[in-house]
């Protein structure tokens, strides 16, 4: 008897994302630490309590907490070290861990566009600026009048 292989079903859609660039004139290690101090970093011990269920402290979290928090981030500049031309280029995911969860326990796929992706990129000596891809307008707005 011979066991048959499941089929892969590769599927594609076309999305609407709003990119939003803000440019500064402020050097970058000064965008990049008004960025980090404005935006605190995520609490991994939160996230041990939302993954155990702690709905007291999710519930807490959620009244008290900080709206946006840098999930991660990622220095894409230090990359460019094997070519021996490093640069400021840094990717952020800024994001809330509860505004997650309640996408994604309707619509799971919502859980690829849960963070905003926010890049602090020197592009010349004159021109600076934070770039972000965003599906929340409402989260760019914010980062504005930080």
């Amino acid at each position: 008897m011979t066991q048959s292989t499941p089929q892969a079903c590769v599927t594609s859609r076309t999305i609407a994302v709003e990119h939003i660039r803000i440019s500064s004139g402020r050097p970058f290690a000064e965008v990049r630490r008004k960025l980090e101090g404005t935006v605190p970093k995520f609490d991994p011990d939160l996230a041990e309590a939302l993954r155990s269920g702690d709905q007291k402290r999710a519930k807490d979290y959620e009244e008290n907490g900080p709206k946006l928090s840098i999930f991660g981030a990622r220095d894409h500049g230090a990359l460019l070290q094997i070519v021996g031309s490093r640069r400021n280029a840094l990717q952020y995911d800024i994001g809330n861990p509860l505004t997650a969860s309640k996408m994604t326990r309707h619509q799971l796929p919502a859980a690829l566009y849960a963070p905003l992706r926010a890049s602090c990129l020197r592009t010349s000596k004159v021109r600076r600026f934070l770039n972000m891809i965003s599906h929340r307008p409402s989260l760019a707005s914010m980062a504005t009048s930080a």
